[in-house]
């Protein structure tokens, strides 16, 4: 089989539906919220019963145009509705309320950074539209059983242009996405529970080609992981078949992630025609320049802002400002922190090293983290007043702050006896104690082994029970082992 990267290029373009985290549905007041038993969240709005009638929910809306903002993209002023008419048991209407022929946000992009540098996705468009129910089929043996708790719930479907190269393209993408709705708060992203769902468009052609080949699209991927794979994948299928003289067919195919294989679900040869009409129930709606400017002003710092600020402001690493704003909690904690101390990077460096190790080691979020930020930022000061190492608080204070987030480092540093010494007299007694111990090594030094500076420096923190200023200690011993 040739190889995909000599000879063949994969062209993908990515469909991402994302649940918007309202309190209730896109045209009525169920709750939209996950879970719940069978049917619990429902009406006859919802149910499509004859005489209801639906009502737009204004804060999907707005959701929706903060999405627009934070991908570039042109917010349409004069918006409706469209019926989707197609019939699935989970879709009670018979037909799906889309604005897929006239979206709300038109172009736009999202950057990804990529082995070769940054890279624009462009967006062909951001729409909104209700979700379906959904079909379980092993809760009876004899009939397919729905649960319409999700049919109705807002979702928005992100559609790129066919931009993306490669699974790491469309992983970093999705990243990206996922980084950004949460960052804006409309979706909490967690592909898992299908409130971000991903479906893929797959083609590949030869290498300096410019037509598209025939593409196949690969539904309702659950992970970025998973999205990643059955691109590849399907890459080399498309690939295999063009080596072997056998002709693509347009499908629906979906991801088997057991077995690392895909499947076909049902062949395509030309779209549906799915008879869109605007819905007659539903009165066309004008996003004005009030409302605009309203929702602009809402829009949190994104990711590439605090980033930006981080590492011209505050002067961090390039990496340590990325991975801080990887997770909008965590830059928000960040930010606490640095209200109360201006050394940026110890509080980078305690975020990317202890806090990391303790959320790591405890499976646990920057929100369950007990340490309030601000006494972060007292250990911290506690560390660049010298009155405790950085070793000395990472492996003694904080584990004590942890247990008991109320106290305060300086109080526990002086509980443990653990703060250190900065009196001339006691630290030069202690040096004083330790080269007299050691006639021989003093004079190894003094002829040129000057790697036994880390034996005496140890010597004087066993002595001192850790209690000795490092800084001190070393000008001190250079005096005397110089005189």
């Amino acid at each position: 089989m040739a190889d995909i990267k000599d000879t063949y290029e994969v062209v993908v373009g990515l469909e991402v539906h994302a649940q918007l985290l309202t309190e209730s549905k896109l045209f009525c007041g169920d709750s939209a919220a996950f879970g719940g038993d069978p049917n619990t969240h429902i009406s006859p709005i919802t149910l499509a019963h004859p005489g209801t009638l639906p009502k737009l929910n204004k804060k999907a809306v707005e959701y929706a145009i903060r999405m627009g903002l934070a991908c570039h993209c042109e917010i349409s002023r004069n918006n409706y509705f469209a019926r989707k008419n197609y019939f699935y048991p989970d879709l009670p209407k018979g037909y799906q309320l889309s604005q897929h022929t006239t979206p709300v946000c038109i172009g736009g992009h999202v950057t990804i950074r990529t082995a070769e540098g940054e890279k624009a996705i462009r967006l062909n468009r951001i729409h909104m539209e209700e979700d379906a129910g959904k079909s379980i089929h092993d809760a009876d043996p004899n009939s397919t059983c729905v649960d319409y708790n999700r049919a109705g719930v807002p979702l928005v479907e992100i559609v790129t242009e066919p931009d993306i190269r490669s699974g790491d393209e469309a992983y970093a993408y999705l990243t990206e996405l996922r980084k950004l709705v949460r960052y804006l708060a409309i979706c909490d992203g967690n592909m898992e529970e299908g409130s971000m769902r991903c479906d893929a468009n797959v083609s590949v052609r030869k290498k300096g080609d410019t037509k598209l080949g025939t593409k196949v699209e690969v539904k309702n991927l659950n992970s970025i992981r998973n999205v990643k794979k059955a691109i590849e994948i399907e890459a080399q299928r498309l690939i295999g078949l063009l080596e072997s003289g056998e002709p693509i067919i347009q499908q629906t195919r979906s991801f088997d992630a057991g077995n690392n294989t895909t499947f076909a679900l049902r062949t395509k040869e030309d779209a549906n025609d799915y008879r869109y009409f605007a819905d007659p129930d539903l009165t066309p709606f004008r996003v004005t320049e009030e409302m605009l400017s309203a929702i602009r002003r809402d829009i949190p710092a994104l990711p590439e802002e605090r980033i930006a600020r981080y590492t011209t402001q505050l002067q961090l690493p390039d990496y340590d400002a990325r991975v801080i704003c990887d997770e909008k909690e965590t830059a928000d904690y960040f930010e606490a922190v640095i209200e109360h101390t201006s050394n940026y990077k110890a509080a980078a460096n305690w975020m990317l090293g202890p806090v990391k190790s303790w959320l790591n080691d405890n499976n646990a979020t920057i929100t369950e983290f007990p340490v309030p930020a601000a006494s972060l930022a007292a250990l911290i000061a506690l560390v660049d007043s010298n009155q405790v190492n950085f070793s000395t608080a990472s492996t003694r204070v904080l584990p004590t702050l942890l247990k008991a987030p109320e106290k305060a480092p300086l109080d526990i540093a002086r509980e443990l006896n653990l703060l250190q010494d900065s009196d001339e007299g006691n630290v030069a007694a202690w040096i004083e104690e330790v080269l007299n111990k050691m006639p021989d090594k003093v004079a190894e030094y003094q002829k040129g082994k000057k790697g036994l500076m880390g034996l005496f420096v140890g010597e004087v923190k066993k002595i001192s029970k850790g209690k000795a200023d490092p800084k001190l200690t070393n000008d001190i011993l250079l005096k005397k082992l110089q005189s």
